[in-house]
């Protein structure tokens, strides 16, 4: 009954839309070719991440009717996103920061019906899905707007664009305005350590939310590190009883079931990564045969960074030598499977010190009776045991760069062919990316430099004498750990990364057009050493909003000209907006700023 109910809906609007002389197919104008800078915030025009294509001629608005109803075909996901955006726009009423010099038209009665079709409603969720949307409010008498979608996905992202396009008390919405717009980068990401610190479902739930606002689409889930190990197995459900910190800090499979709905109701993928064959010291809580070096201290005294046992505190990996730590391995991978249902499975790969599996007997042993024998063979050993049963799972391997780059501990590429295997980078910049391209593997960028979003905030160890020597004395070398050079406030990845930062780089730059490709996207990374549920939001938002932005339409205007500066009105309105929806982003000018518009700006780009 539903869906003869929203085709007679769509019927009907497009009916008087041609006897009004409208069609949906109207011209289009890439944003900024008819506005001068500004001037679509100005007349009340804010979407965020930026749309590729607007085109509104004649800026005018309409009200919103108080009985505004959404047209939707049945769909198991894309109907409860209805459901939850048509309640969003008839309460929200939010006010811009700055009032809108924009006037309610006489000649366009309030719009009734969004009504949306999509031509593929069987498309998955996944790698590479077509998420372009073409949303159409045209200034006539039907009283209709409508949103095409090639795919569910696309059609919430349309959803997002107009529920951020109507403001005020009452309800306003732009007339004559037409957005088409689709991704540049299919994979947009964020991604959360819940292992250092345990952050409750309702703080996912919400960062989900948050994303899916500023159109990502991957929630890159590490749960499980050498600090904790939060997510309860049906298999092995002693790696959670005892090496979480506590039972009312684990993850439950029903707590998985509402996460990965609720992401898929938002057009967000949750992509679970468990870290192995290093950071896995909360293993050896409930089976200390399979982990090396656990438990033991981080860096021994009197010893070189190089004899350390971890990079940080927490010790622990895996041992490639005992039969034991495989089927434990395949039985986690295989319940892992079945919980998160997304194409990708991140089995890390990042981070293997030396020492950890030097100070196994067994691995003593191994070297001592094999002359030529090197630890990067141990990680082969694992690899050619793990790598080929994720890909029986019908699951595409994502793997830390290190595995291909490490100096010391690296796999030959022959055992991980680039056909099913996905590298995400996160050092050296864009030097890595390019080593990675190069050789043929599609990556996922999140450069440190730029994309982790915990730098900048010192240390978490204690009893630390750097912060007690004179200046000359604080100057590391490649031998000392990232941390000892006090020059970045005693973060090895800081400072701290602006939104500036975040939004002023390109994770193609320096690759060639067909390297370039190979880039799928890039992800913002929040460690959690020094981050929690009381910290989150503010960390993430809204520096996050403006990675999202450059993934989705890129941060330069139709000149090729980079648009921070233009940026910024913009994010502080959509800043603002998104506190006003339960997000708690940390604010990024004094309100004076917003009220006085161009006063807090520089007119002296290079001093």
């Amino acid at each position: 009954m539903v869906g003869w109910v929203w085709k007679i809906v769509l019927v009907l609007c497009l009916v008087v839309a041609i006897n009004s002389g409208v069609t949906v197919a109207t011209r289009t104008t890439t944003t900024g070719n008819r506005r001068r800078r500004g001037e679509y915030l100005q007349y009340g025009l804010n979407v965020w991440p930026k749309p590729r294509s607007i085109s509104w001629p004649h800026p005018e608005a309409t009200l919103l009717s108080p009985s505004f109803n959404i047209s939707s075909p049945s769909h198991p996901y894309l109907s409860p996103a209805v459901e939850r955006y048509l309640l969003q726009i008839l309460k929200e009423h939010y006010i811009p920061m700055f009032t809108p010099a924009l006037n309610v038209s006489n000649s366009s009665p309030p719009l009734q019906t969004l009504a949306i079709t999509v031509k593929d409603l069987k498309s998955p969720l996944g790698d590479g899905v077509d998420e372009s949307y073409t949303l159409v409010i045209p200034s006539d008498n039907s009283g209709c707007g409508y949103l095409e979608a090639e795919t569910a996905w696309g059609a919430m992202r349309g959803l997002e664009t107009f529920s951020q396009l109507v403001w005020g008390e009452p309800s306003r919405v732009p007339v004559g305005l037409r957005v088409r717009d689709s991704p540049l980068f299919q994979h947009r990401g964020l991604m959360l350590d819940t292992s250092r610190n345990y952050y409750p479902v309702e703080d996912l739930v919400r960062t989900i939310s948050a994303m899916s606002a500023n159109k990502l689409n991957v929630f890159h889930w590490h749960i499980t590190d050498s600090h904790s190990f939060p997510l309860l197995l049906p298999s092995h459900p002693d790696l959670a009883s005892k090496g979480s910190y506590g039972p009312h800090m684990q993850y439950s499979p029903s707590d998985v079931a509402s996460i990965v709905r609720l992401g898929l109701e938002h057009g967000v993928r949750v992509v679970p990564e468990l870290d192995f064959p290093a950071h896995t010291g909360s293993w050896a809580g409930a089976y200390p045969e399979i982990v090396t070096c656990a438990n033991m201290f981080w860096w021994p005294a009197e010893t070189e960074w190089n004899d350390r046992l971890a990079s940080e505190p927490g010790t622990g990996h895996l041992n490639p030598l005992n039969p034991k730590t495989y089927e434990v391995v395949k039985d986690v991978i295989r319940d892992v499977v079945t919980l998160f249902p997304d194409t990708f499975y991140h089995a890390g790969g990042d981070e293997i010190v030396p020492g950890c599996w030097k100070a196994d007997p067994d691995v003593q042993s191994f070297l001592s009776n094999n002359p030529n024998a090197t630890l990067s063979q141990l990680l082969e050993m694992f690899v050619n045991s793990t790598f080929p049963y994720i890909q029986s799972l019908n699951r595409t391997a994502v793997y830390w760069e290190d595995i291909l780059l490490d100096q010391n501990i690296k796999v030959d590429p022959s055992f991980l062919p680039p056909a099913n295997t996905i590298l995400q980078t996160w050092n050296n910049g864009p030097n890595n990316t390019k080593l990675i391209v190069s050789s043929g593997y599609r990556a996922i960028v999140s450069s440190s430099d730029f994309y982790y979003l915990d730098c900048g905030h010192g240390d978490f160890l204690g009893n630390d004498s750097q912060y007690d020597q004179p200046p000359a004395a604080q100057q590391g070398d490649d031998a000392d750990p990232p941390c000892k050079n006090n020059n970045n406030g005693g973060s090895w990845c800081g400072p701290f990364k602006t939104w500036q930062t975040v939004y002023d780089y390109d994770i193609t730059d320096g690759l060639s057009q067909e390297e370039a490709k190979l880039v799928i996207g890039g992800e913002v990374a929040l460690w959690s050493e020094q981050a929690d549920p009381t910290v989150l939001d503010a960390r993430l938002w809204p520096r996050t909003s403006a990675m999202a932005e450059t993934l989705w339409s890129g941060n330069r205007d139709h000149t090729g000209k980079k648009r921070y500066a233009e940026a910024m009105d913009r994010l502080n309105e959509w800043r603002y907006r998104m506190v006003s929806r339960g997000v708690r982003a940390e604010p990024l000018q004094p309100l004076w700023c917003i009220k006085n518009p161009g006063m807090c700006n520089t007119v002296h780009p290079f001093l």
